[in-house]
């Protein structure tokens, strides 16, 4: 597929680097494998946010690994850096464009509409199948619905008797 052309601008690099909270080996000994440098698994990150790709398919384009630049993606969300850089980019667009704060409105209610009214619909009296209508995927089919010949357990022979003469 060959290298891609997406590439990361130094000038978000330097933006979201102060936002990266620093690393701890995970080796209790140190050695391992040297980590995958955050600026590629940022530019791979923003390469699957921006094309729609799978993780997996970063594999071909020589970004980074796709199970590294999601385990990546993953610890940044759970530590709040993406939240910190959202942070950021608020405040020098407030300083360089201004943000009109008096248009904003925060609105959690969650209850139910005032004038919904009722449901329009007929409330079901039943079940929606009869019993036995609807055979289980991982059972042999029964008998007839509603009755009919069904198999039974044979009886228990029993015991030859003397005939009384």
């Amino acid at each position: 597929m060959g290298q891609p052309t997406f590439t990361l601008a130094d000038e978000l690099w330097e933006a979201f680097l102060p936002c990266i909270t620093p690393r701890v080996n995970p080796h209790p000994f140190g050695g391992g494998r040297p980590p995958r440098p955050d600026r590629s698994c940022l530019a791979a990150i923003f390469f699957v946010l921006r094309t729609g790709c799978q993780w997996k398919a970063l594999d071909a384009t020589g970004l980074c690994p796709g199970s590294t630049a999601h385990d990546r993606y993953q610890r940044w969300v759970g530590d709040g850096t993406f939240e910190r850089f959202f942070h950021a980019g608020l405040l020098e667009y407030d300083e360089l464009k201004g943000i009109d704060w008096r248009f904003l409105s925060l609105d959690g209610c969650m209850t139910k509409a005032p004038l919904g009214g009722e449901k329009n619909r007929p409330q079901p009296h039943g079940p929606g199948q009869i019993r036995g209508q609807a055979e289980p995927a991982h059972r042999r089919p029964r008998g007839a619905p509603g009755g009919g010949p069904r198999r039974r357990q044979r009886a228990r022979p029993e015991p030859l008797r003397a005939h009384p003469r």
